[in-house]
């Protein structure tokens, strides 16, 4: 929504999380609340501008557009609003910028003995992971707890032995059923595992009654500073496993709020009708002048961004006169060559810079070079009209559509590429060429001149004299010449 267009009665007031953009649609901010209403009344109160402090007012005053989403309570706003902020890194949050994660509990059944630990990443490991858990405290009290409770290892050995007991505190107080020493199978301490699962998976109810129980006999027996912590051990257990609590996978994005590249990602996938995502689409385009100094680019994007280290040029060597299709022909042809050759992973969907034309001659070079059937498109670039394959008219999007914007990203990122190549190309044989011209400077001269001065443009900073005194082999008389010369080049080139 636009700035002007707050109206507090059509806020909810329940938790969510709010985003704010600039003019430019760059998120600028992410923050949560638990009633979206009232905390955004306080962003658009006309007084704000005049009565906040300086970075909220500059903070008022880029706001551009704004959009919000409702989750179910409190933790899960604040899961979102951390996963906002490292998918976006908003210039005005100071808070969560770091690699922080909440943390997890993991349960690696593929151990001996399994127990509960903590981690901050899930990896793919094959093991259990519970969480993540914004209640950093509350979980680390509630895994000594259970810990104790089911008797589980403490241990940081997957395997304990009598040499692991001799360091262990568990067994002062006896919370461990002692595996290292052999006074549970392994069978008998799974099944101790799979009880502790029970709660992990939010069948919390038979250890709250264990611990009110144990409450209650405190409490009588006037032990209340120990009734006090199985208390808290209750209230910790129905924060962290209870149903109303449980949010054991970070909250899927609305696409309001996703990430702009996976936005566009998925929204040109549902486009173009792709079976998968287009986490990666490469595009060729031509650069040439009348067929001289032909070459061709090929850039990536992944996810929507563009991969500066995949992107690719090409000088085109079978075509010499001005044929676009025929130099498209050849550059998608080698690269699928090669991609082949070195058994390197296929893109997800090949891009052409162009329209039928282009696009038959690169369905033609895939083909030609043996690769599977892949999606490809091509991009018209006068009326931004897709063409695919097999279908007679071109699919025209809005202008307005995510699709659209990331194609036309990618487009325009290869046409740049193509550009700079072929211009630099062609500055190189104009620089060369100079020199050719001038009396008494054969290749081996020339060679020598662009090795001392290392380009064209800082030779003719240079005048006579130096020349003459760095370049070896390069007498005044010559050295005179060659100042002249590059003197006259550049007043005609200024005028």
């Amino acid at each position: 929504m636009k700035f002007e267009e707050y109206h507090p009665s059509e806020i909810p007031a329940k938790p969510g999380v709010y985003m704010f953009r600039d003019r430019f649609g760059k998120v600028i901010y992410v923050g949560k609340a638990r009633d979206l209403r009232r905390r955004l009344g306080n962003y658009f109160q006309p007084s704000r501008k005049r009565t906040a402090d300086a970075k909220l007012r500059s903070l008022i005053n880029s706001i551009s557009d704004w959009s919000y989403t409702i989750v179910r309570n409190e933790d899960e706003a604040l899961l979102l609003e951390s996963q906002l902020i490292k998918s976006y890194a908003p210039h005005y949050n100071i808070l969560m910028r770091d690699d922080k994660r909440y943390l997890l509990l993991k349960v690696d059944l593929n151990e001996k003995f399994p127990t509960l630990t903590l981690a901050r990443l899930k990896k793919p490991d094959n093991a259990r992971y519970f969480g993540p858990f914004p209640h950093g405290t509350a979980l680390k009290m509630t895994r000594e707890f259970l810990l104790a409770y089911f008797g589980l290892r403490g241990c940081k050995s997957s395997d304990p032995n009598p040499d692991t007991r001799k360091h262990c505190l568990k067994k002062l107080v006896k919370d461990c059923c002692a595996p290292c020493t052999g006074a549970v199978t392994p069978e008998e301490y799974r099944a101790k595992v799979n009880a502790a699962l029970e709660v992990l998976d939010g069948n919390i109810l038979p250890v709250k009654e264990a611990i009110k129980t144990e409450m209650l006999k405190a409490a009588a027996a006037g032990n209340f500073e120990k009734a006090a912590r199985l208390r808290d051990t209750a209230d910790n257990i129905e924060t962290v496993f209870g149903k109303k609590n449980r949010i054991f996978e970070n909250p899927v994005l609305p696409d309001q709020l996703m990430p702009p590249g996976e936005h566009a990602v998925r929204s040109l996938a549902a486009r173009l009708g792709l079976k998968n995502l287009p986490d990666t689409i490469i595009c060729f385009d031509i650069s040439n002048i009348l067929g001289t100094l032909a070459v061709a680019s090929m850039v990536t994007f992944t996810q929507g961004k563009a991969n500066r280290n995949a992107y690719r040029r090409f000088k085109i060597r079978t075509v010499t006169q001005s044929n676009d299709f025929a130099m498209m022909y050849e550059a998608v042809f080698r690269h699928f060559s090669r991609l082949l050759a070195e058994k390197r992973p296929l893109p997800d969907l090949v891009m052409v810079d162009g329209g039928k034309g282009q696009l038959s001659s690169g369905i033609d070079a895939l083909i030609a070079a043996g690769v599977p059937p892949l999606p490809i498109i091509g991009l018209a670039e006068r009326n931004e009209e897709i063409y695919l394959p097999g279908q007679k008219d071109p699919l025209v999007l809005d202008r307005h559509d995510p699709a659209l914007k990331l194609l036309q990203s990618v487009r325009d990122e290869a046409h740049r590429f193509a550009i700079t190549y072929h211009r630099n190309l062609r500055e190189k044989r104009i620089n060369s060429s100079l020199l050719d011209d001038i009396p008494g400077i054969g290749s081996i001269r020339k060679r020598e001149l662009l090795r001392t001065f290392g380009s064209i443009e800082l030779l003719r900073k240079a005048d006579a004299a130096t020349i003459a005194a760095r370049a070896p082999g390069i007498g005044i008389t010559v050295a005179e010449k060659i100042a002249d010369a590059l003197r006259v080049e550049k007043k005609q080139t200024s005028q």
